[in-house]
């Protein structure tokens, strides 16, 4: 018979496996934590609103508290990186040792598959362009599209010009990677040039061996999770998914577990923790994997979350850029939040308290609110008296 657990264990359990019930550092975060953390997680996913900060920065935030970009940074650049970009679950950052791991997704996407329909036609159609843009980075070294002069282009696929158009197919196929970000802009290089060469020298699994890898990785990431979950993490195919969760299963390391109130079978990995109580405070990116998969937010936390960037002003039911609040085991707010830089001012939009919310949750939100403020180097908060939190919130403020 399976087991049973309650939804309170289960989102410990998933608390736990995403690094939230880890110790706080005892001083200034360094590679170490780094490193524990991308041991949680897996992957950072990257996105380009800057709203408040990057969204790749924020999950070691969450976890650690302040600590300095350049940390993050470092792990990004030169060829003693310990990080590579890639599209994992959306584009992300990845540890480096991952990369074998997603050869065959490049191989698939040289084959036209496993890759966005109509970036695969016009690979097709412009094999040429290809590789011109091919032969430009080898004999010129890093480029970005916008260093390519003489490809202007006229609306088309997303209204990337030919050079954008190329540089994206090279790059799902793993034949240019990222040297780094100019702002937000890829500059690409040849990976020979860019990754560590014992990373390079890795053998590459099978595409099965692969696939049952990133599952593991997924599954230690989750804790506990249902199939789709393990499925969306590396955005698997779904014959792939039910193949490598079905050997994982065979072999002991995940165990099919039922979980109260969930309608769909379970999955807890064997050496998932099975804390008591979580206790944890943090600011979450609407990208972070806690969260990123909208129906596991909702059936973990009652939280359900969309994103409303695309959104007209006035349909927007929260906010612009829309952070959830955790506090212990729960997410009990969101705030909608604005790092306006040349002011210096942390700007509170708005404020939600989620049904349950306990009392202290502006008091704890307000804390939190300080300690992002310092972090990102801001002067002072803002509050606008927006949504049903943002009276309480703003009274705290003048205490």
């Amino acid at each position: 018979m399976k087991e049973k657990l309650s939804l309170g264990l289960a989102r410990r359990v998933a608390l736990a496996a995403q690094g939230f019930a880890d110790p706080a550092p005892s001083g200034s975060p360094d590679r170490r934590h780094l490193a524990r953390v991308l041991a949680r997680t897996g992957l950072f996913q990257i996105d380009s609103v800057s709203a408040v900060i990057r969204a790749h920065y924020m999950p070691l935030y969450s976890r650690l508290g302040p600590y300095p970009l350049a940390l993050l940074d470092k792990a990004t650049l030169t060829r003693k990186r310990t990080l590579f970009e890639y599209w994992a679950h959306e584009a992300s950052y990845l540890p480096v040792t991952t990369y074998p791991l997603m050869r065959w997704r490049m191989e698939r996407a040289a084959c036209g598959q496993d890759i966005y329909s109509g970036l695969a036609r016009w690979a097709e159609a412009n094999k040429a362009p290809i590789e011109t843009i091919y032969n430009e980075v080898m004999q010129r070294g890093a480029l970005a599209a916008s260093d390519i002069d003489g490809h202007k282009g006229s609306g088309g696929w997303w209204g990337w010009s030919e050079a954008k158009h190329a540089f994206e197919w090279l790059f799902w196929a793993g034949r240019l990677t990222t040297a780094y970000r100019r702002g937000f802009e890829r500059v690409y290089d040849v990976p020979e040039r860019v990754l560590p060469q014992a990373v390079l020298d890795l053998p590459t699994p099978s595409p099965q061996d692969a696939h049952r890898e990133l599952l593991r990785i997924s599954a230690k990431a989750h804790g506990i999770a249902t199939y789709a979950c393990l499925r969306d993490y590396f955005r698997l195919s779904p014959a792939d998914t039910k193949r490598g969760i079905d050997e994982l299963v065979e072999n002991g390391e995940l165990l099919p577990v039922s979980v109260e109130g969930w309608n769909r079978p379970a999955f807890l990995h064997r050496d998932a923790r099975l804390p008591r109580k979580i206790e944890a405070r943090a600011l979450l990116a609407p990208f972070d994997p806690l969260v990123f998969e909208r129906s596991r937010a909702e059936s973990l936390f009652g939280f359900r979350y969309r994103i409303e960037i695309y959104t007209p002003a006035q349909k927007r039911q929260y906010g612009y850029y829309v952070l959830p609040f955790l506090l212990n085991e729960a997410i009990v707010a969101r705030v909608d939040l604005k790092a306006d830089r040349p002011a210096g001012v942390l700007r509170v939009h708005a404020a939600y308290a989620e049904p349950d919310a306990p009392p202290d949750t502006a008091a704890e939100l307000f804390e939190e609110l300080k300690r992002m403020r310092d972090w990102l180097g801001l002067e002072r908060i803002e509050i606008t008296p927006a949504g049903d939190l943002g009276s309480l919130l703003k009274r705290h403020a003048f205490h």
